[in-house]
Formats: structure tokens, C-alpha cells, sequence
């Protein structure tokens, strides 16, 4: 098999801006069929991925597959999740769900032994643990650099004051919406892929702008078995942003403004290969050590083409999948409880 024809659900942001680019970018893959109800975003993928089917819908997708489709990515709204990777798995098929892979923990644990069953790869989509600012930090700490680290502090945060509506604003616990699934899915992803699973979560939600029914303020604290204490902001009403990340250690920190470059870049057509694809400006480098001998240190580069290279290597290679889904479980546990703790406005052990 030369090439793995790969079928995008859902040709939204996630779909059109992060799968399909990086999925054509590697060169074991192809983008074979997208599946949009929108005669619009059907347009746009058979101008960006020419010779590309476009199916209605999902039906018509495994109705039609025998054989011309190797890998499906389920791209659409989340609370559709669970239902697409039932009907891929059930036709056969490996499956990437974008992240939250679902709306509760049970229900990616569901999907988990579903694909166990049917010996089917099955990974979710955290690629930001691709992203430049956590490739130097987990760099760092390895390397010992920072010494024992105490404190991480990581944030998304956003000035949007006026809001732009959709499901993620205003829609229920059934679609995941809000901003502690939609970013907390990644800041909650990094912290435990850094320092290992957490005994103890405490939260503060809030829906801070005028007609959001879901959190857009949120700050999550998490106790790791590590001892390291992990807190998390996720907002869209921060005027002036914190620093993107923040380690504190016995020997020094590392100090970090600004996001990974490389979702601006795919939104304006750049692509992996291109030249200084990942490339951190060096203005906006970290800084490593104590205020009495800071130093700028090189920010890696980002790399989300990495995800996609290996699925193409757990499908055609019998490699272990980029993302094991029982991270992403574990990581649903911890958003789970940290809904419970702003509701009840307690810490929750775990």
C-alpha cells in the first residue's frame, strides 16, 4: 500500500485548518474523502484536495467505503464523536477523534474496548503535545535543567469580549461545550503527559460575557502523585495575557509568552515543509533560570505533521498509535471532576 486514503468527517475549523493539511503533508497519506453537509465547505476541499470525494454525510461515507478507505477522522462536533466511531469501528475501520474524544470518560472508554475487540487502531487528536513551548519545556526538565519542578502554570488565554455564538458557547454538558473541554482538553493532556496522573482537582467556572450559557473563564488546579502542583487558566476575557507557560523548579524556571505558531500558520496556507514551519521567532523565545541569570533559550520547533507520520505508522507498521486514547480518558476524568469541584466548590480526590 502505497498511500493510506484517509476520510475527514466534519470540515469545519478542525476538519479544513488542522486534519486535512497535516494529514496531506504526509507522504504515506491522502486526503480521499471529506464528509461536509455544506455545499460551501465542499467546494473548498475539492479546490484544496483535488480528485477528493465529498459525501453528504456519514452514511453515504460507509455505505461506500469497501476497501477505498483506510483511516477515518472524526472532525465534527463533539457530541457526534461517540456515534461516528461506533459506525467506523463497526465498518472496520481505524479511527482519530479530535479532541474531547468524547463528552464523559465512560464513553471514550467504550470506544477504547470497542477498537480492543475489532484490533483496530484508535487515537485521539492532542496535538499540542506537538507544540514548540512543550517540546522545550519537557526538554528542559529532562534534561534537569530546571531541577525538581514544583509548580507548572499553563495558559490559553484570549480578549474576546464579544461573542462569536455556536454550540461551543451556548450548548450542554451533552456537547462538551465550554472552554475547560474545548482548551482545557490540552492544558489538562500536557500536564499529565509532564508529571504523571494527578490524586486531587480543584476548579473555579465562570461564563463571564453576556449570553454564554458554558464557562469561558476557567482555572483548573491539579495535585500530581509526583507532588508537582499543575494550575491551568483557559479564558476569553483576559485583556492583557499571562505568560503561555510557566516551570518553576529548585534550580530555575522556565518562562514562556506567547502560543506555538503553527495553528496561525496553517490558517494561512502555510504547510509542514515549508520553510521555518514550527520556527519560533527568537523575540518570542523563553527564558530559563532565576531573575539574577535569566537566559534566552531556543524554542524547539513545533511539529504537528509528527501526529499524523505516526498513524501512518501504527496502521502500515504495527507501531503504537501517537496518542493512546486511555490518556485522553484519563484526562476526561480530570475535566469530569473538575466540573463537579466548581459546582460544589471543593476539591475532588481522585
Amino acid at each position: 500500500m502505497d498511500q493510506l486514503n484517509v476520510a475527514v468527517i466534519g470540515y469545519g475549523l478542525a476538519g479544513a485548518v488542522f486534519h486535512a493539511p497535516l494529514i496531506a503533508a504526509e507522504p504515506r497519506m491522502r486526503v480521499a474523502a471529506v464528509v461536509t453537509g455544506s455545499a460551501e465547505r465542499a467546494a473548498q476541499a475539492e479546490a484544496e484536495h483535488p480528485g477528493v470525494r465529498v459525501l453528504p454525510d456519514a452514511d453515504a461515507l460507509f455505505e461506500s467505503a469497501d476497501g477505498r478507505i483506510d483511516l477515518v477522522v472524526v472532525a465534527a462536533p463533539n457530541d457526534a464523536h461517540a456515534p461516528l466511531t461506533r459506525s467506523a469501528l463497526a465498518a472496520g475501520l481505524p479511527v482519530v477523534i479530535d479532541k474531547p474524544a468524547t463528552p464523559t470518560a465512560a464513553e471514550t472508554r467504550e470506544l477504547i474496548a470497542l477498537a480492543d475487540r475489532a484490533g483496530l487502531a484508535l487515537s485521539v487528536f492532542q496535538n499540542r503535545r506537538w507544540d514548540g513551548d512543550f517540546l522545550t519545556a519537557r526538554k528542559l526538565i529532562e534534561q534537569g535543567d530546571l531541577g525538581d519542578v514544583a509548580r507548572f502554570e499553563s495558559r490559553f488565554e484570549r480578549w474576546r469580549p464579544v461573542p462569536k455564538g455556536g454550540w461551543r458557547e451556548t450548548g450542554g454538558r451533552d456537547q462538551a461545550a465550554g472552554l475547560l473541554f474545548d482548551l482545557g482538553s490540552h492544558l489538562v493532556d500536557q500536564a499529565l503527559t509532564l508529571f504523571g496522573p494527578a490524586v486531587s482537582v480543584y476548579a473555579q467556572l465562570d461564563a463571564r460575557r453576556p449570553g454564554i450559557d458554558t464557562d469561558d473563564d476557567a482555572f483548573v488546579a491539579l495535585t500530581h502523585v509526583s507532588g508537582v502542583r499543575s494550575h491551568l487558566w483557559m479564558s476569553a476575557v483576559t485583556a492583557q495575557l499571562g505568560p503561555r507557560m510557566r516551570v518553576l523548579g529548585s534550580k530555575g524556571a522556565y518562562v514562556k509568552y506567547g502560543l506555538d505558531v503553527q495553528e496561525d500558520a496553517l490558517r494561512t496556507g502555510a504547510r509542514p515543509g515549508d520553510a521555518a514551519w514550527g520556527e519560533d521567532a527568537e523575540a518570542a523565545w523563553g527564558t530559563v533560570g532565576t531573575d539574577e541569570s535569566p537566559r534566552k533559550v531556543e524554542t524547539e520547533h513545533g511539529a504537528y505533521e509528527a501526529y499524523y507520520a505516526g498513524m501512518a505508522a501504527a496502521i502500515l507498521d504495527g507501531a503504537p498509535v501517537p496518542v493512546d486514547p486511555r490518556e485522553s480518558a484519563s484526562a476526561l476524568d480530570i475535566l469530569e471532576a473538575a466540573r463537579w469541584s466548581a459546582e460544589q466548590n471543593t476539591v475532588v480526590l481522585l
